[in-house]
């Protein structure tokens, strides 16, 4: 999970204050140095908390390296590696993160990092979700400031406390509740999306993958924040009931529709001051029943999210575990979020000290049209609480899809979203099975086929076949 910075003009970042922050910064937080690995003695997976007894100096708890780059091409093939090079951590060593520094044409020899230079945080996602990275900055700039940095260990949740304390949980009712939701569920078993190609389910995953974006006009925002507050309904659940209708419409009238879904996994207040990996992927189920209408199963919709999100601690592995006859669990591939956001030019900023830095965007560029993905197909909703309007993201692999495909599809949903919330005659009130996703052009295709008229001056009967 790289992060990257890149300085802002006229500021400069001291490499020695930097070194020293980082060394405080990963000794408080036991996850940026602990090891996992399988022990098959026990058969169990095993993490551990590597100290300064385990390796002779600081340096081998984390690396930092320093390089170089004088072309665009050269920085983008380094970032490239960041991204997708396996070797650069060591898990069962406890070597989980890493500081790269990269110089524009030399390194610096007064130990100043400039801006035209960059720096990249770079975890292993084991270890580290998201929502760490703003613990981690929070103690690097008081480390990076100050010179040092508060520590308790009488209060302070340690990501091996919450291990435990999950092994200690009772799991009963959650075990019940996965076995019953997902009872004759194909986890295996991809929905029939309209691919262009299929993958062999032995063959490699490239990553390569292909986004779409398109934003919501201001006046389908607003009826899709109507809606939702008419209904008495979630946006996160509107959202997703939109979601399971398009692809029971997209899948040609698949009803058991299973995706997966990333929930945040820190169900306890003193969590959300630890470092570490907490998100838990779980499946989302829906039997969907065509002749309901839209807003009927916006309600079953909500009632399925708010019961697997009470369980949703329960880890996913466990939750395969429940279905031993299941090798590959496809149902992941095709993924769903909501993010929800008021972000600013100063959300992407961070402060070291004086210094001022602006995260890069973090989706990789393979090519012009490419970007890596690590889904098969996943819609993303967007909402800017600062406009209080929506955007749509569609994320494809394109292993499976044409980028013309993923336009297509990326065109049909705003053609439902509009028609479902924005017409005259709205059809939220409607079976599912009735809503249409032709595109505008393809209905004037039709109607025109519809409408021509042939007339014959020879008195023979036309033979239709």
């Amino acid at each position: 999970m790289p992060f990257v910075y890149r300085l802002q003009p006229g500021h400069t970042l001291s490499v020695k204050q930097l070194r020293h922050a980082l060394h405080l910064t990963v000794n408080k937080h036991p996850s940026l140095h602990t090891s996992l690995y399988f022990d098959f003695e026990k058969n169990l997976l095993m993490q551990r908390v590597i100290t300064h007894e385990h390796k002779h100096n600081n340096d081998n708890i984390f690396s930092i390296i320093e390089t170089t780059y004088e072309t665009d091409e050269e920085l983008n093939e380094i970032l490239h590696d960041e991204k997708r090079n396996p070797h650069l951590f060591d898990l069962a060593q406890g070597l989980v993160f890493r500081c790269h520094i990269i110089y524009h044409k030399q390194i610096s020899s007064n130990h100043l990092a400039s801006d035209k230079d960059l720096l990249i945080f770079n975890f292993h996602h084991a270890l580290f979700d998201f929502p760490s990275m703003n613990i981690f900055l929070r103690d690097l700039n008081q480390a990076y400031t100050t010179d040092q940095i508060i520590t308790d260990d009488n209060t302070n949740l340690r990501y091996l406390d919450y291990a435990v304390i999950e092994q200690q949980m009772s799991m009963t009712g959650a075990s019940m509740f996965w076995l019953d939701t997902l009872h004759d569920c194909k986890l295996d078993q991809p929905l029939s999306l309209p691919f262009d190609r299929y993958r062999l389910s032995n063959e490699h995953r490239t990553g390569r993958g292909t986004s779409v974006c398109f934003d919501f006009s201001q006046d389908l925002s607003h009826h899709f924040l109507i809606h939702a507050s008419l209904n008495n309904i979630s946006l996160e659940y509107l959202a997703l009931a939109v979601y399971y209708v398009f692809l029971f419409k997209l899948t040609n009238g698949e009803k058991d529709l299973c995706i997966g879904i990333n929930t945040h996994g820190r169900y306890r207040d003193e969590l959300r001051s630890v470092i570490g990996m907490f998100v838990n992927a779980i499946p989302l189920r829906c039997q969907l029943d065509p002749y309901l209408s839209f807003d009927k199963i916006t309600k079953q919709v909500r009632d399925i999210m708010i019961n697997c999100m009470k369980y949703s601690y329960f880890p996913l592995q466990r939750i395969l575990n429940q279905h031993s006859n299941i090798s590959n669990p496809v149902f992941l591939d095709t993924s769903f979020e909501f993010i929800s956001s008021m972000i600013t030019d100063e959300e992407n900023e961070i402060k070291l000290g004086d210094s001022r830095l602006s995260l890069l965007p973090s989706s990789i560029k393979i090519s012009e049209d490419e970007i890596m993905s690590k889904f098969d197909f996943i819609l993303s909703f967007q909402h800017d609480l600062n406009l209080n309007e929506f955007s749509c993201t569609i994320d494809a692999s394109l292993d499976l899809f044409n980028v013309e495909t993923v336009c297509i599809i990326a065109q049909r949903l705003q053609t439902m979203l509009h028609q479902q919330f924005t017409s005259f005659n709205s059809q939220t009130n409607k079976p599912v099975y009735e809503i249409q996703l032709v595109l505008p052009n393809e209905r004037l295709l039709m109607q025109s086929l519809n409408n021509t008229q042939i007339s014959f001056s020879s008195p023979l009967t036309c033979i239709h076949h």
